[in-house]
């Protein structure tokens, strides 16, 4: 019931400053941000691909007002990937990019969020990885999707992420799996209207199942965004009446959340890919992350309890 209040709460400049100004936020955000600064950040991938896992990498920032901001959010991604290059770590360090930190919701904005991502992945094919195109809210999904194809003519390997809590996934994933894509399925973290989406758990976690049964038969390779054990359980099941090898599909998790499922799907020899945030615009994907769990929400609210 929460979680579409902390989810307008993530809009709201008033919430941003007084959750930013609170003495305990940045102890509880570093559960979920791996740091400010890709140096502060690199000790930890290199300590989580270094025990089995893979991750991908998002350099926090969303809602650019101006290209010049765009500029910027694509140089941090090239300066990530000079990071990365001495870590030799190839498709194991992946990214996440959200296009709108790429210009895409300004004027002309398609065009210019289709040649800074392009930069991004030219330099990541240069050292063996690729990146992911991260889902934002509805109103964003047909450019997503039409930049997604573009860049896939020349880099294949990019992938794209669906949100089951939207009306149009499945056919979504019916398209994207046809075309041979890597494909994210999350159920989805944004405010969204019932004309366009699923309001009930129920609903939005059987769209998921459906869409994971498409992924798992079809010809693309399936990235199971998901905490929820019977999601894995159902996964793994789907993967071996698809007769699909343990390597042709693969689960991801967001940094701070079931670490040891994660280092225990990755022991079982499963792909388990860590999604890592870093940077200093947090407050949005902070407060998401809050709205997706009530676990997540009554560990801030003890912690401003205990040490208020």
């Amino acid at each position: 019931m929460l979680g579409p209040v902390i989810l307008a709460a993530a809009r709201s400049d008033t919430m941003r400053r007084a959750v930013s100004a609170a003495p305990v936020t940045k102890p509880v955000v570093s559960r979920f941000i791996a740091g400010e600064s890709v140096e502060e950040t690199t000790p930890v991938i290199e300590e989580m691909t270094g025990r089995g896992l893979e991750v991908t990498m998002d350099v926090l920032g969303e809602d650019i007002t101006d290209p010049a901001q765009a500029r910027q959010a694509r140089d941090a991604y090239l300066r990530l990937i000079d990071a990365l290059t001495p870590l030799n770590l190839g498709p194991r360090a992946e990214m996440s990019v959200k296009l709108s930190s790429f210009g895409q919701a300004l004027p002309g904005g398609h065009d210019l969020a289709l040649k800074n991502v392009t930069e991004v992945a030219e330099a990541a094919a240069a050292i063996g990885t690729t990146l992911t195109l991260d889902a934002e809210d509805h109103t964003a999904v047909d450019s997503t999707l039409a930049i997604h194809a573009e860049v896939r003519r020349s880099f294949p390997e990019t992938g794209a992420v669906v949100q089951s809590y939207l009306y149009r996934t499945e056919e979504d994933c019916r398209a994207l799996s046809a075309a041979g894509a890597r494909v994210r399925l999350v159920k989805g973290a944004y405010k969204e209207p019932a004309s366009v989406a699923f309001q009930d758990k129920a609903d939005v976690d059987r769209s998921y199942i459906r869409s994971l049964k498409i992924l798992m038969a079809g010809d693309g390779y399936p990235m199971v965004g998901s905490h929820d054990p019977r999601v894995i359980a159902i996964a793994q099941e789907l993967a071996r009446r698809a007769e699909r090898k343990i390597d042709r599909y693969e689960f991801q998790m967001l940094y701070g959340i079931r670490e040891a499922e994660q280092y225990r799907l990755a022991a079982e020899g499963h792909r388990m890919r860590v999604y890592i945030a870093y940077g200093t615009d947090w407050y949005g994907y902070f407060m998401r992350r809050l709205a997706e769990r009530p676990a997540n929400l009554a560990f801030f609210l003890r912690s401003l309890v205990s040490r208020g």
